[in-house]
């Protein structure tokens, strides 16, 4: 069901930068293509530091990509911002102000007393209908300096941003940014983020003019794993070239390795920071790029269990997770905290009391797979700020590296997202599978699942889902 209300007619703004392009391409020293893809951006904030920011202006000024600045063959020509749109749909229109008082007399439209109700309806209705100020004031609000800086259009809903404005579909991918910022939670914690409903909003367009585009879907595609499993269906069905998906797994690794492919994986242990619904899931998805490569490939989980505070010291002390695995992880650290903060000196972050002493509200999600191998993701905020990642195996012994993470503002680790992104608007070819992003989500939606049900474990039949590695590794490596 559709949720949000409809607007439309808000006129484009223009620049020099756009009005020619050339100038661009020739600064950059790029060769422009005959046109470049028309890109429409769908998200919630922009601001300062959010990931749409991050992203969406990688299509705009450009990214660092294998030792060049790089100017994607890609106009932004419409933005659809979440938070905007909530703000004049808060807004009171001149009726709503005139009726409770807060217009002044001489502001006040004349309503006759005498009109019959379906006139006053027509009066109301013709009020609300009136142009408002467009300009809101909005603190630390991006979108009309971007638009007004690179001539794209600012757009009421995601119908006008597809078609910017006309009667058909005008762009030729779309790009969706959604993130936490005044979204509320359910019983279970979960944040209703409105990833679904974007995504069936546009659907609903490319079914109605018959025409899919690339549709990019940053980080988890829903906070519900059968809405998510619905987004896949319905791209599949109509036929919609469907990317979703993180910048960690496509990020830098420190040593520079992978899962060899076909390894025989017997336990892993992942350590990070952050919370469950964002770098947890940044966290999950990384750590599924590499166990995807197993022997068998992916063949799906059979239960989800997340351990909170205490009980993820007892399960330490009861082995529920290879020490052995936490040092290797811990070790690939260039950010541990502790005595290596305080003075300098190296420490063994693994050495028991040393987590519990620095790691306050400490998470563990446990993971046993379909196929016998079992997973532990640790988010130790306190203890360490980067990802590291340890993998047993039978047949070639511990994997080990980090997923590095350049710190902000640069985040240059968007840019290497930014290009597998571009890459697959012009291929309309998926690097990696979209079940990968499918699991990562259902597996955050089956934590919070054990969370509320006292942390107990959770059986996942519905996570049973099979699929096979890219033939190649798709993180940077240059």
């Amino acid at each position: 069901m559709l949720t949000r209300r409809r607007f439309a007619g808000y006129s484009a703004l223009t620049s020099l930068m756009v009005a020619h392009p050339c100038l661009l391409q020739k600064a950059f020293s790029q060769t422009p293509l005959e046109r470049p893809l028309r890109l429409a951006i769908l998200g919630s904030i922009y601001k300062k530091g959010s990931a749409m920011q991050t992203i969406a202006d990688r299509f705009l000024v450009g990214y660092p990509y294998e030792g060049e600045w790089h100017m994607p063959d890609v106009k932004v020509v419409s933005m659809y911002v979440d938070q905007r749109q909530q703000t004049f749909e808060s807004a009171s229109n001149e009726f709503v102000q005139a009726m409770t008082g807060t217009l002044s007399p001489l502001q006040r439209p004349h309503i006759d007393p005498n009109l019959s109700e379906a006139q006053r309806a027509a009066l109301r209705a013709q009020i609300a209908a009136r142009p408002r100020i467009e300009k809101m004031n909005i603190p630390g609000d991006l979108s009309e300096e971007r638009a007004k800086q690179f001539g794209f259009r600012l757009c009421h809903n995601i119908s006008e941003t597809l078609r910017v404005g006309g009667n058909h579909i005008a762009v030729d991918a779309v790009l969706t940014i959604v993130e936490q910022e005044s979204y509320p939670l359910n019983d279970k914690g979960m944040i209703l983020l409105p990833q679904y409903d974007f995504f069936l909003q546009c659907a609903q367009v490319f079914d109605e003019e018959k025409h899919p585009i690339p549709y990019f879907n940053h980080r988890a595609l829903s906070y519900s794993f059968a809405e998510a499993k619905e987004m896949v269906k319905t791209a599949i069905s109509l036929k919609i070239p469907f990317m979703a998906g993180t910048s960690m797994p496509v990020t830098w690794r420190l040593p520079d390795i992978d899962l060899p492919v076909g390894a025989q994986v017997q336990e892993t242990v992942m350590v990070g920071v952050g919370d469950l619904q964002t770098t947890g899931y940044d966290a999950l998805e990384a750590m599924q790029s590499m166990l995807e490569r197993r022997k068998g490939g992916e063949t799906g989980i059979k239960s989800v269990q997340l351990l909170e505070g205490d009980d993820v010291w007892a399960a330490r002390v009861a082995n529920r997770w290879s020490n052995e695995l936490l040092q290797s992880a811990c070790s690939r650290s260039d950010t541990p905290l502790g005595l290596t903060w305080l003075d300098g000196r190296t420490q063994d972050l693994s050495t028991p009391g040393v987590l519990e002493q620095l790691v306050k509200d400490p998470k563990a999600i446990c993971i046993e797979y379909s196929d016998g191998s079992e997973a532990t993701l640790l988010l130790i905020n306190g203890a360490l700020r980067d990802f590291n990642i340890a993998i047993r195996t039978a047949d070639h012994g511990v994997v080990s590296t980090q997923f590095f993470m350049t710190p902000a503002p640069n985040e240059t680790y968007s840019a290497v997202l930014a290009g597998k992104v571009e890459e697959f608007y012009k291929t309309k070819s998926v690097p990696y599978s979209i079940d990968r992003t499918l699991l990562a989500t259902g597996i955050v939606e089956a934590s919070l699942n054990s969370k509320h049900r006292l942390n107990q474990r959770i059986e996942t039949p519905q996570l049973a889902i099979s699929y096979k590695a890219p033939a190649e590794s798709q993180y940077m490596r240059t």
